[in-house]
């Protein structure tokens, strides 16, 4: 908006004057200047009038019954309302005492009676005009401050994104660099000693490169996901869960195979609002750290991991005595699904649950028995769809991680 626009067409003077004689002789003054003028007799009307027209400018007698003009500019100057109006003092008082008690009391200049057209009409228009001058310096103030305030969330973010971006190089760097190793040396195997290794070792060397492969394509295409959830729009579309969940698994059959997990699924699926690719993802990580971690490896007990869900307005109790019960975190429980992976693996600390899920910042350090990367952009992916991530975890009770999504 212009500064122009910020300005009323017409300014409004309010005169303050118990004689009706000075009232007519200053609005014939003011007449045919394009003001629009009021007048009242007492300072208890002129209080009404001010706060409700909200004039540009008040002439004020000080001479006046009941409520004088200091009085009556003191209460102005008091009211919020009516606080930054200015005020020119009316009067026949011309000694210095009685103009500084007139400055004091919160008036901006004198006009002496008997009334001078000139005097009147220069010292109106110098006051209208500082107090248009005025408006457009705070409203472009008040522009700037709201300019800045943008600038300062801007920087912010750019601030966390080069964080983050930091974090990503770390991360890669870290999460390439064993897939990477283990390929280099299969490799440098398979060239040396080509001649003398059997088939059979032969065949092992390349499972386990083609492992390392799928291993850093997996990593790769994480970030490229975390990358699409931040610039994608997202609309969210009812996602038949059953194949999205299925798509998870196959994934991960060579890992399930390998740990001899078990695991336990319902019959049917809800379904919810989301995006496949992305829940996918998220089934795929929840899945593959309840493998990692689940079972007792030391006492021979292979992961046994289940997959839920719980209609959120339903009570619900998941791993025996340890009561999962998300109604009492999540915003608007009944329009929500919560789904949720349980293992039986060692569980987790409390400082351990609070880690879980932090935003890249310093990832390395926030990095918790291998979850970090993973558990990040599970976090992104659900609150860009709406949702809400969590674990619920005791030591020596195993882990349930859950993940809400709306109702479709």
């Amino acid at each position: 908006m212009d500064d122009a626009q910020d300005v009323k067409l017409t300014q409004r003077i309010l005169i303050v004057d118990d004689q009706p004689r000075n009232l007519r002789l200053l609005e014939k003054m003011l007449w045919g200047h394009t003001y629009e003028v009021q007048t009242v007799l007492t300072g208890a009307k002129a209080l009404q009038v001010a706060q409700r027209w909200q004039p540009d400018l008040i002439l004020l007698d000080v001479m006046m019954p009941e409520m004088d003009g200091y009085t009556l500019c003191q209460r102005l100057k008091a009211d919020a309302r009516t606080a930054r109006i200015p005020v020119i003092f009316l009067s026949a008082l011309t000694e210095a005492p009685d103009k500084l008690k007139g400055f004091n009391a919160g008036g901006v200049d004198y006009i002496t009676k008997p009334f001078k057209l000139q005097e009147v009409l220069a010292r109106v228009e110098t006051h209208l005009a500082l107090q248009t001058l005025q408006r457009q310096v705070e409203a472009a103030n008040d522009r700037l401050a709201s300019q800045v305030s943008e600038l300062a969330q801007m920087n912010e973010e750019l601030r966390v994104r080069n964080e983050e971006l930091d974090a990503f190089a770390h991360t890669v760097a870290h999460d390439l660099k064993n897939p990477l190793g283990l390929i280099s040396g299969y490799t440098e195997l398979l060239s040396v000693d080509a001649d003398i290794l059997s088939a059979t070792d032969i065949r092992f060397y390349t499972d386990s490169i083609m492992r390392g492969v799928q291993k850093m394509h997996t990593i790769i295409n994480n970030l490229l996901l975390l990358a699409s959830a931040r610039r994608m729009d997202v609309q969210p579309q009812p996602m038949a869960m059953a194949e999205v969940v299925a798509s998870a698994l196959e994934r991960l059959s060579h890992e399930i195979e390998q740990q001899q997990a078990t695991l336990s699924l319902p019959e049917t699926w809800p379904t919810a609002l989301g995006l496949a690719p992305w829940i996918e993802e998220v089934w795929a990580n929840y899945i593959s750290n309840a493998l990692k971690y689940g079972g007792h490896p030391d006492e021979g007990i292979p992961p046994h991991v289940e997959l839920g869900y719980t209609l959120l307005e339903e009570e619900a109790a998941i791993l025996g005595e340890v009561c999962f019960n998300p109604k009492s975190q999540i915003p608007n429980p009944a329009s929500k699904i919560c789904f949720w992976v349980k293992d039986n693996g060692a569980g987790l600390t409390p400082a351990e649950q609070v880690r879980l899920f932090t935003p890249f910042v310093r990832l390395d350090q926030a990095r918790i028995k291998g979850h970090g990367l993973g558990l990040s952009i599970v976090r992104r992916i659900i609150e860009r769809l709406d949702g809400e991530v969590g674990v619920v975890s005791e030591l020596g009770r195993g882990s349930i991680f859950y993940f809400t999504l709306p109702r479709a």
